[in-house]
């Protein structure tokens, strides 16, 4: 009696252990799948780089104007209001309206496009703007230049509003006012807490955010003195290193939780 009750027990015994082993399991699964490939900090600064590139091209060659945000749009628009000149006032809606269309466009798609189950918007997103950028390098200098804005707010509003958060961090990738913000905010919160190295450790990335931006304007101003609206194409180059690790990881490393969704959505 005593064996068959030792006997039972080790059988409960090792089926505990078999079940333990399974949650070890699921949870290193889960972990290793917290964050998605689009959600990676080296995907939100090779973006920032190309926003920062977009900025300075537009503004150097493509009319004076910056498209990765609409608030001097809007600043440039109130004003046009109050000096009555309705026109210029008008001509101002057009970038405004094609930045809006962009997040309705980025807000829309994601969804219908999952049910595929072949690639991810983010990923697609990316392709586009490849697409986009390739074809803006061969608009000549003698074209209107609302060809070149109003697609480069288009691609900053989506690009904006698809990559939101890095590794659950919220991050913009066209403009630098909330990364400053975010850099003060934890300058003071690593001043009064010391002892804990994340807060100096985030304000430090948002540091490397701004950096990037800049270096990417930097760049943008010198190449567009060399080679003019052909600049634009070295921009393929992080964008192009973006998309292939994006298609690996919605073919490939996964492709198992292909219905996962990034944070922020």
């Amino acid at each position: 009696m005593n064996q068959l009750q030792k006997q039972v027990e080790q059988e409960i015994e090792e089926e505990l252990i078999d079940e333990l082993a399974e949650e070890q399991i699921e949870e290193t699964e889960e972990s290793e799948f917290e964050y998605l490939e689009c959600e990676k900090r080296h995907v939100f600064l090779l973006l920032m780089f190309v926003g920062g590139f977009y900025g300075a091209y537009t503004y150097s060659i493509r009319g004076g104007v910056f498209c990765n945000a609409q608030t001097a749009n809007f600043v440039l628009f109130a004003m046009a209001l109050g000096s009555a000149n309705f026109m210029k006032a008008v001509y101002y809606l057009v970038p405004m309206g094609a930045y809006l269309l962009g997040t309705i466009v980025s807000e829309a798609l994601p969804s219908p496009i999952k049910k595929h189950h072949w690639l991810r918007w983010d990923t697609i997103l990316i392709g586009l703007e490849i697409v986009a950028v390739a074809l803006l390098g061969f608009v000549p200098d003698s074209a209107p230049f609302q060809i070149t804005q109003i697609t480069i707010n288009v691609l900053c509003s989506m690009q904006y509003n698809t990559f939101r958060q890095a590794r659950g961090i919220p991050m913009a990738t066209t403009f630098c006012t909330n990364h400053v913000r975010q850099l003060g905010i934890h300058i003071v919160k690593a001043l009064k807490h010391p002892e804990n190295q994340a807060f100096s450790k985030r304000a430090w990335l948002h540091v490397g955010m701004l950096g990037v931006f800049v270096a990417g304007g930097v760049l943008s101003t010198f190449l567009c003195a060399v080679f003019s609206g052909r600049a634009i194409w070295f921009t393929l180059i992080p964008l192009g290193f973006i998309f292939i690790q994006l298609i690996y990881a919605d073919l490939v490393k996964e492709k198992e939780v292909f219905d996962m969704t990034p944070k922020g959505h």
